[in-house]
């Protein structure tokens, strides 16, 4: 099904995205962002299922990734450039409003995408990664450097060290690592350790995934490399500083959260999705939480994800 999958290039803030599209050009247009380290193609199940009830999807590869332009600073990843880029998108498409649904760094945008320009968006679906407010007093390198020099995004900060620890192992073996975790921690590897190193690979291949499709990852990040998807994570600091203005301010586009009960961190993030803060500054929302989902749940979950996805622009597509 998804070899109907049409790719092309778009031009949007200044730069080419390569995106995926499936489905009836006349149909509500659903936006779909991908996560680290992925492509457009982590969301080929949903790409088919929605397409199959009426929708327009279009699966961008983000910008740094796949077939889309790679700027090498890091400076040209921050929140800024990447909401930026997904206006383009909806604007190409001649839309007002749209479907957005993000997983890991696609939520991140989402996310923010619902802070600047909450009228483009009719509902979003976050995946993984949970609207959290900024702390004023403390920048994200510093909190992540409370869990030691072992917290993989600590380890990603700096230049060139996560590219020449990913490396020492090939392509297909990186994307197992990540792919096919079942950790349930934040990813803190013992000192002395690259957070590659003490990822490990199942023995066996879960049914979820294929062998051909993890490959399909590795030839893109063999051509392409890392550093652009690292780079997500070395403009943390510079999205602390863009979003000052918006502290304080609620998401109030209507929302869905939805996480798997051994995702990365799942204890800490269940704990806050289930509080009043959450609650709080993100009024209009449910939460999902599927049993025994790890972190890539859009893959190993698919029909339920396709599923709760569908359900949710359903309802929103009556209400309007």
């Amino acid at each position: 099904m998804t070899s109907l999958v049409k790719e092309k290039k778009i031009k949007t803030n200044g730069i080419w995205l390569n995106v995926a599209e499936k489905g009836d050009e006349g149909g509500p247009l659903v936006l779909l962002l991908h996560g680290f380290p992925e492509t457009w193609f982590s969301w080929r199940h949903q790409i088919d299922f929605l397409s199959s009830h009426g929708y327009h999807v279009v699966a961008p590869d983000l910008r740094g990734y796949g077939d889309s332009d790679f700027l090498p600073s890091h400076e040209s990843y921050t929140v800024s450039h990447l909401v930026a880029d997904v206006i383009g998108l909806l604007d190409h498409y001649g839309t007002a409003q749209a479907f957005v649904a993000g997983h890991d760094w696609g939520s991140v945008i989402g996310w923010s995408l619902c802070l600047f320009r909450p009228e483009r968006v009719i509902g979003f679906i976050s995946l993984s990664v949970p609207y959290s407010p900024r702390d004023p007093n403390l920048k994200p390198s510093e909190f992540s450097k409370t869990f030691g020099d072992g917290l993989y995004i600590t380890q990603f900060q700096k230049p060139g060290r996560a590219e020449a620890a990913f490396a020492k192992h090939d392509c297909k073996t990186v994307m197992k690592k990540f792919l096919l975790t079942t950790r349930t921690d934040f990813m803190v590897a013992p000192p002395g350790t690259e957070i590659i190193d003490d990822l490990e690979i199942p023995s066996n291949i879960p049914e979820w995934i294929t062998e051909e499709e993890i490959q399909v990852y590795a030839d893109k990040f063999q051509r392409t490399g890392f550093t652009g998807p690292l780079n997500y994570y070395r403009a943390m600091d510079l999205n602390w500083e863009i979003l000052a203005p918006w502290e304080g301010c609620k998401i109030v586009v209507p929302a869905k959260f939805i996480t798997g009960d051994k995702d990365i961190g799942a204890n800490e993030t269940m704990e806050y999705v289930k509080g009043e803060m959450f609650k709080s500054i993100v009024p209009n929302i449910e939460v999902v939480v599927i049993e025994n989902g790890h972190h890539f749940i859009q893959q190993e979950k698919s029909k339920q994800v396709s599923e709760e996805i569908l359900c949710f622009f359903n309802k929103l597509s009556s209400t309007e």
